[in-house]
């Protein structure tokens, strides 16, 4: 049984992916879970392996998606990567990236997208 909220976040899931897809990425993986944490899409840039984390946002008094990812949850992230990494060795000569796609929660739900968001 899906709550509430996480009916919520897999339609901001499906919004990202569906507008990653139009940008010409491929569908990797969806939702792979391990004890690092969890990893919302992982899609094919060309040759790149992009790993996403989607982001709902309902106002922007807290600020955006992006800055909602915080150093504690970008490890979390790289781990989780590495860890897939190691379960698909065919992927891992691939260059990877980081990506966070904000979706809003109006109706014409508004995308922001941040390539390489982990670069400082």
């Amino acid at each position: 049984m899906v709550s509430p909220s996480q009916a919520v976040g897999y339609h901001a899931e499906d919004t990202a992916c569906r507008f990653l897809q139009q940008q010409g990425q491929q569908v990797v993986a969806r939702n792979f879970r391990c004890h690092y944490g969890e990893l919302d899409l992982i899609m094919q840039d060309g040759e790149v392996l992009v790993f996403v984390e989607v982001r709902l946002r309902h106002n922007r008094r807290y600020g955006s998606g992006a800055e909602s990812v915080t150093r504690t949850k970008q490890a979390k992230i790289i781990a989780s990567a590495l860890y897939y990494l190691q379960l698909n060795p065919a992927l891992a000569d691939h260059p990877a990236r980081f990506d966070v796609v904000s979706v809003g929660s109006d109706p014409e739900n508004e995308i922001n997208w941040i390539k390489d968001a982990f670069t400082a």
